[in-house]
């Protein structure tokens, strides 16, 4: 997850870039934490199977079997490596995305810059990059998180091999714990499981979300740079 700010000019000599940072991951906490029981839901929806012992109807029907079975805390399961996860993401996200830009500002790099000014095409390349580099980092804590979303759910085992074999459900007793058996069972690359397709997905939407902010900052004939 990732928040941009605007300010006016006039703020923005008194932002450094520790506290847009800090102020960044701490709105992308909040931000999650309020949507997280939404997000283990969308989980277990996603990877159950048609030869699942049990069906989840629906999302509502989900979040009361949860609630129901496995208690409120339930809910909030791999919520830590997302917090953790947020704080490496939005930071690398923005400060990629301004180190190029300004690497390419500078040093007129390749006939990019005209007039301190780059194309949409280029800071479209930027955001690109900031989102190839910060979901990269953060993917494992991705990974962990929904693994640690199965725990509890007494199907989850033959969910996840979509076999229907009889299974000891997944057990972990915290992230290290998951870390730990995740990386010792199935080696590091497990930890990295996903990546393609999720990179499919999120490095074009940072790009997008990148430029969006620009446009708009250009458009309130406001000013702030991470770099500063």
């Amino acid at each position: 997850m990732r928040v941009l700010f605007v300010v006016n000019s006039a703020e923005d000599a008194q932002l450094t870039p520790l506290l847009r940072l800090g102020a960044g991951a701490c709105a992308g906490i909040i931000a999650m934490s309020a949507t997280y029981p939404m997000d283990m839901v969308r989980g277990r929806l996603t990877v159950q199977t048609d030869s699942s012992p049990f069906q989840y109807r629906g999302m509502f029907h989900a979040l009361s079997t949860v609630l129901r079975q496995e208690g409120p805390r339930a809910l909030y399961k791999g919520w830590l490596p997302s917090v953790i996860g947020v704080i490496p993401y939005v930071g690398l996200n923005f400060a990629v995305y301004e180190s190029l830009k300004d690497w390419l500002i500078k040093n007129k790099q390749f006939g990019f810059a005209e007039d301190s000014e780059l194309s949409v095409t280029t800071r479209l390349a930027c955001g690109a990059a900031a989102g190839t580099v910060g979901q990269t980092v953060a993917y494992p804590l991705d990974v962990i998180r929904r693994r640690m979303q199965m725990v509890g759910w007494k199907d989850a085992a033959s969910v996840v091999t979509g076999d229907g074999r009889n299974k000891a459900p997944l057990e972990y007793t915290g992230m290290i714990d998951a870390f730990r058996k995740t990386v010792r069972h199935e080696g590091f690359g497990a930890l990295y499981k996903g990546l393609v397709p999720n990179s499919v997905k999120v490095v074009p939407s940072i790009a997008i979300a990148f430029v969006t902010y620009e446009v708009v900052k250009d458009i309130l004939g406001v000013e702030i740079r991470i770099s500063d």
